[in-house]
């Protein structure tokens, strides 16, 4: 079984939004909506309290983590929030009751409410779309110009992103929760 995860070059994104448009367009999130689903933010900080630094600008692009102990998936009180196939994190838009609790619970801030069906929605690695016509890639991914992001298979060590995480340094957002998280920036 696979498990599956993203590695992101953050240091080559140009913040041209191309990820956000395709992923907007493959979920049927409106163009206009800020932080659905995948979202580029910007890092001006750097290094640890006490030695802080102001850094140039970085683009920082963000999405669910896809955790492994995802925080989101432990409050949920009707298990709408869930592991499906490659331990990609999911919402059953049936069983959520907009709550809240994921929302409040992520510490990525990685969830929203969508609209159209009043439930929390968030990204999904494309699996109820790209993944299950049988595509091997994410359209943020498929989309992007400077080749930011890698998705593949953890587990199979001849993937692109197993090679990339065996062979370059890398690091996930906020490691001191044990959430551990399926996105690596590569440093």
């Amino acid at each position: 079984m696979a498990r599956y995860g993203m590695a992101l070059d953050y240091k080559n994104c140009i913040n041209c939004k191309a990820c956000e448009v395709a992923c907007k367009e493959e979920n049927g999130v409106q163009l206009g909506a800020d932080k659905h689903r995948i979202w580029v933010g910007v890092k001006e900080i750097e290094g640890e309290w006490p030695n802080l630094s102001i850094a140039s600008s970085t683009f920082m692009p963000s999405q669910c983590q896809h955790c492994e102990n995802a925080p989101c998936q432990m409050v949920c009180p009707t298990q709408a929030t869930h592991y499906a196939e490659g331990g990609i994190v999911m919402v059953d838009p049936d069983k959520c009751i907009l709550c809240s609790y994921c929302m409040v619970a992520c510490p990525y801030d990685a969830r929203y409410i969508k609209d159209e069906t009043m439930t929390v929605d968030k990204c999904t690695f494309c699996s109820d779309t790209r993944l299950a016509r049988g595509e091997t890639t994410t359209a943020c991914q498929n989309t992007c110009p400077t080749k930011v992001r890698t998705f593949g298979d953890l587990d199979d060590p001849d993937s692109e992103i197993s090679q990339l995480l065996r062979t370059r340094e890398h690091f996930t957002l906020k490691t001191h929760l044990g959430t551990k998280p399926k996105l690596f920036y590569l440093t």
